[in-house]
């Protein structure tokens, strides 16, 4: 299959919160529903870096590396065949590039916007610190962690490989059309995380729908190694009876 887009993803921090469903019923796509974890629905905020992108195999000079801040929740889609696609939505995602986010918007649909953004990462003996940062209304808003140097496997069945292992994105297209598109990576693996720190404006960032989660706190915080990160090109249109064209 066709890759329309490779990159590395690396040190993919994931801020979950447990949210009201009702909330993201206006961003649920047509044809899926939403994936829940012991009964409970969840939204995270995520930041990693974009390295080594390549669009059509072709690298992007002077913009293959960024950061990317995202807002997203988590769907899956019911085959005929009785198995299950599980996959996210995302609200927003946020890059420093315009042409990189115009590529992405006119070709998929997407819903990309451009701040500036920054990084720091710093390597320890015993520990790492991973810091992402967006500039907002002039005020950086950001999201850090401090980690172990050691990284793991997922354990089956936990929320960790809950958040990380959804391997399908769905775009709300219209009211009734929604497209459907395959990510292509391993499974990662993960680091514990020793202490966080969010400074975000849910509400600025992403609208008053989320400006509850100003004052949540996020149930679990979690960084991933990360990986090369293929998306494919093709995209399955879904119809309102939630079948393939």
């Amino acid at each position: 299959m066709a890759l329309f887009l490779k990159a590395n993803w690396e040190n993919i921090i994931m801020a979950n919160y447990e949210i009201d469903p009702k909330i993201l019923s206006p961003f649920l796509p047509k044809g899926v529903e939403l994936d829940l974890f012991n009964e409970k629905c969840y939204i995270s905020l995520v930041g990693f870096m974009f390295k080594k992108t390549k669009l059509f195999t072709i690298p992007i000079p002077f913009f293959g590396n960024f950061e990317e801040i995202n807002l997203r929740f988590y769907v899956k889609r019911k085959e005929e065949n009785g198995s299950t696609k599980r996959g996210v939505v995302f609200i927003n995602e946020t890059i420093p590039y315009p042409i990189v986010a115009w590529t992405a918007n006119k070709l998929y649909n997407e819903n990309y916007t451009v701040v500036p953004t920054k990084h720091k990462i710093i390597e320890e003996k015993l520990v790492k610190k991973v810091k992402f940062e967006w500039l907002l209304n002039k005020k950086w808003n950001s999201i850090a962690v401090t980690t172990a140097t050691t990284s793991e496997k997922m354990k089956p069945n936990s929320l960790e490989s809950f958040i990380y292992e959804h391997y399908y994105g769905y775009t709300k297209t219209s009211e009734n059309e929604t497209e459907e598109y395959k990510l292509q990576h391993p499974s990662w693996k993960v680091s514990e995380v020793l202490d966080y720190k969010i400074e975000c404006d849910f509400e600025a960032m992403y609208g008053k729908s989320f400006s509850v989660l100003n004052q949540t706190k996020p149930e679990a915080v979690f960084i991933a190694d990360g990986s090369s990160v293929g998306i494919e090109w093709k995209r399955n249109q879904l119809d309102l009876n939630n079948e393939r064209r």
